[in-house]
């Protein structure tokens, strides 16, 4: 095939052609050791795969499954620290498959624990003394935002969740996008800007910062110093889902609220669960109104019961006085006989008890032939003081009685039936009248204010 005119390189070669000769150019560098911090460990069937790294650079690197059994130490962590031994491989792919290139490790040793994570415990410790962990948890968080901030990676999967979170629980508000890198060296700075940003507009009252999983090297810009210094200084909450659930980094810290997940971080941000909430206010409404209408119902027809019938209930009550009225009468009247007959009893008693005594006094005065006279004047005027007493008791029994009333020319105006008439309206009502005086009755008529005899 022909070059490219003008072109002074060699060539062109076959792809092919050049890869396996990059391949074997590779395999001929000098077998060294190299030492540095493991990332991203993964195990396969066949081999397993880490990355070396420093700060200065970093390395891929890969070793047979077989080997590495052999050394018995286990998964390796990040930030680990080994020293490996082996040279530089190259895969030249084809055309169903991508190139590589790694460092084929023949043998291996787990030196100790990395510098970062020890960097990065430094650094954790140093902010918790300054008291920088404290800032953002004392910051009120709403429970039902209208604006949220959300910092995340523009076509991360991070995005959907946060958004699937949100409409699961309903909420109706509006969304403030921050785009930033979330895995670079410039991820740090550029997340740090949109975080400011944010925080700078006044409708944003909470901020969401999510990132899916990875290693710790992949989640390393979230532990940057700056990072964190200037969340815990922002005055608007930050909720963090870096990682999975295993994964801690300083931002966790930090922040006011650390979520497993960007779903749980949505639902954080949203406290309350709008579509039950949404549901709950309606059925509360649908019962006050279904209330509100059974009262303003019963109280109108309380009201129409009320205005059409005023009579009914002044007829009842008129009942229900002139019931009483009769049953006062009545009572009045056993009241009366019943005091008769005690006083007429009183009296007969009191008769005899002084019958008895004069029979008594006679008797003795016969038996001891004393005459009267001769009595002692002590005893004399207790007698005629205790006769002066019976004839006063009979005066007063004479006075209460009603017939000596009708004796002394009164008379008892009576109905029908013998109650007495005391009104001379319920007299003319009444068909026939009674007239009693104190020697008997006599029958009478009401006409026209004057009572006919017959």
């Amino acid at each position: 095939m022909d070059g490219i005119p003008g072109s002074t390189l060699t060539g062109p070669f076959p792809v092919g052609q050049y890869a396996a000769a990059l391949k074997e150019r590779l395999r001929g560098f000098t077998r060294v050791q190299v030492f540095g911090e493991v990332f991203g460990f993964k195990a396969g069937r066949a081999k397993v795969w880490f990355e070396l790294r420093d700060a200065s650079g970093a390395l891929p690197c890969s070793m047979w499954r077989e080997d590495f059994d052999k050394l018995k130490i286990g998964a390796l962590t990040d930030g680990a620290q080994v020293v490996v031994a082996g040279g530089c491989d190259y895969y030249p792919g084809s055309r169903t498959a991508s190139p590589s290139f790694s460092f084929a490790v023949t043998r291996l040793r787990v030196a100790g624990e990395g510098d970062l994570l020890a960097q990065l415990d430094q650094l954790r410790k140093r902010l918790h003394a300054e008291g920088l962990f404290a800032p953002q948890k004392q910051l009120p968080r709403p429970r039902l935002p209208k604006c949220i901030g959300v910092v995340t990676g523009e076509s991360g999967k991070a995005r959907d969740d946060v958004l699937a979170g949100l409409k699961r629980r309903g909420w109706a508000g509006r969304v403030v996008w921050g785009f930033a890198p979330v895995q670079d060296r410039h991820a740090a700075p550029a997340i740090t800007r949109k975080l400011q940003d944010l925080a700078a507009c006044e409708e944003v009252e909470v901020i969401v910062v999510a990132r899916g999983g990875g290693s710790l090297a992949d989640l390393f810009a979230f532990c940057d110093e700056t990072l964190c210094r200037t969340v815990a200084l922002l005055r608007v909450p930050v909720i963090s889902s870096v990682g999975h659930h295993t994964d801690r980094t300083l931002l966790d810290d930090v922040a006011a609220v650390a979520c497993s997940t960007p779903t749980h971080a949505a639902e954080t941000a949203v406290p309350v669960d709008c579509t039950a909430a949404r549901a709950a206010l309606a059925q509360t409404t649908a019962r006050l109104h279904r209330q509100g209408r059974r009262a303003v119902l019963e109280r109108a027809r309380a009201l129409s019961r009320l205005s059409r019938a005023p009579g009914h209930h002044v007829a009842r009550h008129r009942t229900r006085l002139h019931q009483q009225l009769r049953e006062l009468r009545a009572a009045t009247r056993r009241a009366i006989t019943t005091g008769e007959r005690a006083t007429n009893a009183r009296g007969a008693a009191l008769g005899r008890k002084a019958n008895a005594a004069a029979f008594a006094v006679e008797r003795a005065s016969r038996k001891a032939h004393v005459d009267v006279a001769t009595l002692d004047r002590t005893s004399a005027a207790a007698l005629e003081r205790r006769r002066r007493d019976l004839d006063r008791i009979l005066g007063t029994l004479a006075a209460h009685d009603p017939q000596r009333t009708l004796e002394r020319g009164y008379a008892l105006l009576e109905d029908e039936s013998g109650e007495p008439i005391t009104s001379a309206a319920a007299a003319r009502e009444q068909p026939s009248l009674t007239i009693r005086l104190h020697d008997g009755r006599i029958k009478a008529r009401a006409d026209d204010d004057e009572a006919r005899l017959f």
